[in-house]
């Protein structure tokens, strides 16, 4: 059976927020997983959805508004303006354990709820640095940063023949969103 995945996507962290799976798209249950999300995690300066009817809806707009929350939409028929969503949903329709038909609604809700424990906690992630969306949404990358730094320098001081210059140790970026200006652009920070 064919179900509607909902999923709400924190794009500094990569973190999933808030997820659904029903048997139709509905206005209600897409309000009621914003609001959940939103309870648990605060409210973000913006949501940026898809065009479909449920993510346009007047009981969606009205919860956004009333918490002083912009909204965006995707251009119609235009798949690559929510790059976050695509390759979080990418990610989990190549997982090797996706099943690709679902026996019952419950079934697919478990298997997505297996999916997100395990995109949050355990995906190294390469939008931020191969930390997993867990660690960035919670802070604690920082404290695997440093681990990484250590050996990283470490390694180098025991064996600089082996690198062209002192190695760099890469960290989740301090901006970002959806069609941002290039980043050598100066008036970049007042775009964002």
């Amino acid at each position: 059976m064919a179900f509607k995945a909902y999923s709400i996507i924190d794009i500094f962290s990569r973190k999933i927020v808030g997820w659904r799976v029903e048997q139709r798209e509905s206005d209600d249950l897409a309000t009621q997983m914003f609001q959940t999300a939103i309870t648990t995690h605060g409210s973000p300066a913006v949501v940026h959805a898809d065009s479909g009817p449920a993510m346009r809806s007047t009981d969606l707009k009205d919860l956004l508004a009333d918490l002083g929350i912009a909204q965006t939409h995707n251009r119609p028929r235009v798949s690559n303006d929510n790059p976050f969503s695509e390759s979080e949903f990418r990610t989990m329709k190549y997982r090797p354990n996706y099943p690709g038909i679902f026996d019952d609604l419950d079934a697919a809700r478990a298997w997505v709820n297996s999916y997100v424990s395990w995109y949050n906690q355990h995906h190294r992630h390469s939008g931020i640095a191969l930390f997993t969306p867990a660690e960035v949404h919670d802070g604690q990358w920082t404290q695997r940063w440093l681990q990484r730094d250590h050996a990283l320098q470490a390694y180098y001081d025991t064996h600089p023949e082996r690198f062209r210059a002192r190695p760099h140790t890469e960290s989740p970026k301090a901006t970002v969103g959806i069609n941002l200006p290039p980043e050598n652009d100066p008036d970049r920070l007042h775009a964002a």
